[in-house]
């Protein structure tokens, strides 16, 4: 393994173990068993490390969570994505420090323009790649509302773990809130 990918190892870990503001570049190092210089040769910033060991981080749990997917089920349209609520859920629970760390990633970001690019660039990416849920001409959109549920499950997620809404649970509110959406049937 080279210096690069020392650095990023030794930084997912310890996004894991200590959090995102919580990681200190000496934390990295003395984990890599590098120097301080490495992390401003290869990255620049300690942040920009962080940041890509967190997007290479977020990004390898949410394709675990795609590749574990059941098959779409006509005759079930819900399904998959109850698999889905449920795989990402798990996820929190088992990975709490990755998902803890993408909560304060946004808070820092508040106080920095780049980062704040870095994130609305992978914010397109991973829409674009949860399009592939929606197989069909509406991709796009169903790739923007299932980043949206993750957002917002997260964010419910780290503030009251127990109180997160059960997967069945959120996909019957959003048949409810379709079934209002349609448009009234032609008066007969």
């Amino acid at each position: 393994m080279g210096t690069r990918e020392a650095l990023l190892d030794a930084a997912k870990t310890c996004l894991a173990e200590r959090g995102y503001a919580r990681t200190t570049v000496r934390d990295i190092v003395a984990a890599s068993g590098t120097n301080l210089a490495a992390i401003n040769y290869h990255f620049g910033t300690r942040d920009a490390l962080l940041y890509q060991a967190m997007m290479e981080s977020s990004g390898d749990a949410v394709q675990e969570i795609l590749d574990s997917l059941p098959a779409d089920d006509p005759d079930d349209r819900t399904a998959r994505l109850d698999a889905f609520l449920a795989a990402l859920i798990g996820s929190f629970r088992t990975n709490p420090g990755l998902w803890s760390a993408n909560m304060e990633s946004l808070a820092q970001a508040l106080h920095s323009p780049e980062l704040r690019a870095e994130i609305s660039t992978a914010q397109d990416r991973a829409r674009r790649g949860l399009a592939q849920f929606g197989r069909g001409d509406n991709g796009d959109a169903v790739g923007a509302v299932l980043q949206t549920l993750m957002c917002g499950l997260l964010v419910q997620w780290v503030i009251d773990p127990d109180g997160v809404p059960a997967p069945d649970e959120l996909t019957a509110g959003l048949r409810a809130l379709t079934d209002r959406l349609a448009p009234a049937p032609p008066p007969q």
